[in-house]
């Protein structure tokens, strides 16, 4: 929201810096994101007046002129522009200046002849794109005027961040009831009195409300014999620094009066409606309205529209129609100013693409009590700046009034809530100054009748909340909250998490958070048999279904990446999967299961990319199965198994599952199948992973155990046996420990081997055994007895063979 510093003056007196001023609303909660200060890239430029110019004795294009800047001598400037003449009144860039343009001024010699100044044009004074020559001024300009505030621009607008819930203050005046509120500055309330003469504006128009539900009070006024024409400066100037561009002296008005009380307001040609009636009605289905900007629009039967006795004359809270707009013959006018529902003109708007100044102030609820004074105050503008004459009356519609919200505020709360003591006459006059009339008091309360325009105050709190932002949050002290006499545990699961996040980040996993929504298609490309939980009023179709997987997300952040080029991906993501639950929604049950998990995939080179240590080293199945590695080795989950797994997302040839010791299924890790990869357009060579983590957390060990330094000597032995292909290093080595125990202190596979003298289809396994008892030396003989266990065993079960 913009707002004029100098048009804010009217109301308020201010401080007398625009940066105070600025702080204080801040303070107070109305956020001012920035100061646009139009005046300061034109100091040094002031109005001049041509008093004489001459040809330029050494140049056919240039001139010779002498200006006047309200000095007792005249200034001798050499000029190239031609569209102006002896007596004009125009810019004048004295020496020193620096302009919008980066152009320095200074006193020099052209051909010949001294210039001490420049001659302005609009865009050299950075006010227009285009230009044709000299910027000629009013006549009514005084020579050696600052050229800002000859046209209008000596004013700061202040930017102001306005929450939703605060639309009082989307006008100059909210605003200014802040400042005198922060200030202690009295308000200045327009008292508009329209004069009034002719018919009265009842026998002039009809109005009739068919949805009162929806329009809780329509009001109209009648002005005649006005003349279309342009506002006044002053009221442009106004306008432009708002951000609004001026049209005619009605519109201008109506968009005036909207900044000015933040009630939205429509003019209507009286000669246009069909009956010289207005009716508040919701739309009929396939009903068509072509709207201000020039589109026609198929109206749903939810639409709220004003119409006259034949057809929809505008989408009521949001725009106009073409069909009764104001133009340079209409001469009568019917004036609106109605409150509508909010929720219904955001859904007009939002179904329509049309967010307007309007929708944009019913949608966050406008002043139902402004109704009346803004209508009065357009009529009273449009009278003065048209000619024309205000009909008597209004005709007002209000079927069923709402009495005001009433909240009731005791004293003793204030220090008890706030934490700091504000005293009663205090806190009196700020919700006094804020509006809030006091209508009935008690023993330490007082009862208060709350402004319309306050939407956001319902209960005590948010009467604590508005004292608490003016006397200011600086001046409440930093305390602690009284609460438990000690803090709950952190619990296990979250240290669990932490860790499992610095294990992904060592190994070069970068963390991303993706919606928990997603597109029914990404699903069933994966190959899911649960069926998704449906969203009733999704964002889009591509996220219209609760996600059962984490690799959906994942897979379009890295689909992303490629499309920018990048050489490689590594990333992860925790959140929860989303399965449908029966008898979900009964009673304290969630309405969905929701299944905590991990997923993460890898693609690319190697390391992030190209280097001279791995040059074009590609990722593959041990990269994401590291990292799985990593996430078991920090939560210490001891006999974590990866053996040969089936699972539509991953190729059949290099797929995982991830089990724990006693035999629980984590999930599962492999290459991205090609079905998959085909379908969502991913480049090959995908590696992805994806845990249950509540499983995964439980098998974890958090706490380590003290284990002392072994004090006798290992005894170390190799093992080499042949064994077929498929077989996975694993199972080898679970055998291997359990027939030793409990010499066997550890047991690594050290080579692999296929290839002659190897028959095809098989290959070697090397080993490296360490043979250790805790409380004595081993001897040879127990160790070699333990080695041939372990080597008939192998033999046995795993149908190995020992390398010769």
């Amino acid at each position: 929201m913009k707002i004029s510093v100098k048009w804010l003056g009217d109301y308020v007196a201010l401080p007398p810096s625009v940066d105070e001023l600025a702080r204080k609303l801040t303070a107070a909660g109305l956020e001012i994101e920035g100061l646009e200060r139009p005046s300061e890239g034109l100091r040094g430029v002031v109005v001049a007046q041509i008093k004489e110019s001459v040809q330029h004795p050494n140049a056919d294009k240039l001139s010779v002129t002498q200006v006047d800047i309200g000095g007792t001598a005249l200034l001798q400037v050499v000029c190239g522009a031609k569209n102006y003449k002896v007596g004009d009144k125009v810019p004048l860039a004295t020496v020193g200046t620096k302009l919008p343009n980066g152009v320095d001024i200074k006193q020099a010699a052209l051909r010949g002849v001294d210039s001490f100044g420049m001659l302005c044009s609009s865009k050299e004074l950075g006010l227009s794109e285009e230009s044709s020559g000299l910027l000629i001024l009013s006549p009514d300009a005084k020579p050696g005027t600052p050229i800002a505030e000859a046209l209008g621009l000596d004013d700061v607008v202040l930017e102001v961040n306005v929450t939703p819930n605060r639309p009082d203050a989307l006008s100059h005046l909210g605003v200014a009831r802040e400042v005198g509120v922060v200030t202690g500055a009295a308000l200045k309330v327009p008292q508009p009195k329209p004069a009034e003469s002719g018919t009265p504006a009842a026998e002039r128009v009809k109005v009739r409300v068919d949805a009162p539900d929806r329009c809780p009070r329509y009001v109209a006024r009648v002005v005649e014999n006005v003349t279309i024409k342009p506002s006044p400066q002053w009221m442009q100037d106004r306008l432009k620094a708002c951000g609004v561009r001026a049209i005619n002296n009605v519109v201008d008005v109506t968009n005036y009066v909207n900044l000015e009380y933040g009630q939205p307001l429509h003019a209507f040609d009286l000669d246009k409606l069909g009956g010289q009636e207005i009716v508040v009605r919701l739309a009929q289905k396939g009903e068509k309205l072509t709207t201000l900007d020039g589109k026609e629009r198929t109206l749903d039967p939810d639409d709220l529209v004003i119409a006259d006795g034949k057809r929809a004359q505008a989408l009521a809270g949001v725009m106009g129609g073409g069909d009764s707009e104001v133009t340079p013959g209409t001469t009568r006018l019917v004036l609106e100013s109605a409150n509508f529902v909010g929720s219904g003109v955001r859904r007009t708007a939002k179904r329509h693409v049309l967010h307007t100044e309007a929708s944009h102030r019913f949608e966050r609820g406008a002043d139902l009590d402004a109704v009346v004074p803004a209508i009065d105050r357009a009529a009273q503008f449009i009278a003065e700046l048209s000619g024309g004459t205000v009909a008597p009356g209004r005709v007002d519609v209000y079927p069923a009034p709402k009495p005001q919200r009433k909240v009731t505020l005791r004293f003793a709360r204030v220090e008890k809530v706030l934490g700091v003591t504000v005293a009663e006459p205090e806190v009196r006059r700020i919700l006094a100054a804020l509006g809030f009339k006091a209508v009935e008091e008690g023993t330490g309360q007082v009862t208060y009748e709350v402004p319309r325009a306050r939407v956001d105050v319902e209960r005590e709190e948010d009467l604590l909340e508005e004292v608490a932002r003016v006397y200011g949050y600086d001046n409440i002290p930093a305390r602690l909250p009284r609460g438990l006499p000690e803090l709950a545990p952190e619990p296990a699961h979250a240290e669990a998490e932490r860790r499992m996040r610095h294990a992904l980040a060592g190994a070069g996993l970068d963390e991303v958070v993706n919606y928990s929504f997603v597109a029914p298609k990404n699903l069933e490309v994966l190959g899911g048999k649960e069926q998704p939980v449906a969203l009733l009023n999704p964002l889009s179709a591509e996220q219209s279904v609760m996600r059962t997987s984490l690799l959906p997300g994942l897979l379009e952040n890295l689909s992303r990446s490629v499309r920018h080029q990048v050489e490689s991906v590594s990333i992860y993501e925790t959140g929860r999967a989303y399965f449908r639950d029966p008898e979900g929604g009964q009673g304290q049950r969630p309405a969905a299961r929701e299944v905590p998990r991990v997923g993460g995939l890898v693609w690319g080179l190697r390391g992030g990319g190209r280097s001279w240590t791995q040059k074009d080293a590609k990722a593959d199945f041990y990269d994401a199965k590291g990292a799985l590695e990593s996430v078991l080795g920090a939560l210490r989950v001891d006999g974590a198994t990866f053996t040969p797994g089936e699972h539509p997302a991953y190729h059949p040839r290099a797929c995982a599952q991830v089990k724990t010791a006693d035999g629980v299924l984590l999930g599962h890790v492999g290459e991205l199948h090609p079905r998959v990869v085909k379908a969502l357009g991913l480049p090959e060579g995908v590696f992805a992973f994806e845990l249950d983590t509540e499983p995964l957390y439980a098998a974890a060990r958090l706490v380590p155990e003290y284990h002392p330094l072994p004090r006798f000597p290992a005894v170390l032995r190799d093992l080499a046996v042949v064994v077929p292909v498929e077989l996975p290093n694993d199972e080898v080595r679970r055998v291997i420990l359990e027939v030793g125990k409990p010499l066997v202190e550890d047991a690594s596979v050290f080579d692999v081997y296929t290839g002659k003298p190897i028959p095809e289809g098989q290959k070697n396994l090397a080993y490296a055994l360490r043979y250790r008892a805790p409380e004595r030396t081993l001897t040879d003989v127990e160790v070699n007895e333990a080695h041939q266990r372990i080597v008939d065993e192998v033999k046995q079960r795993l149908g190995a063979a020992l390398r010769a």
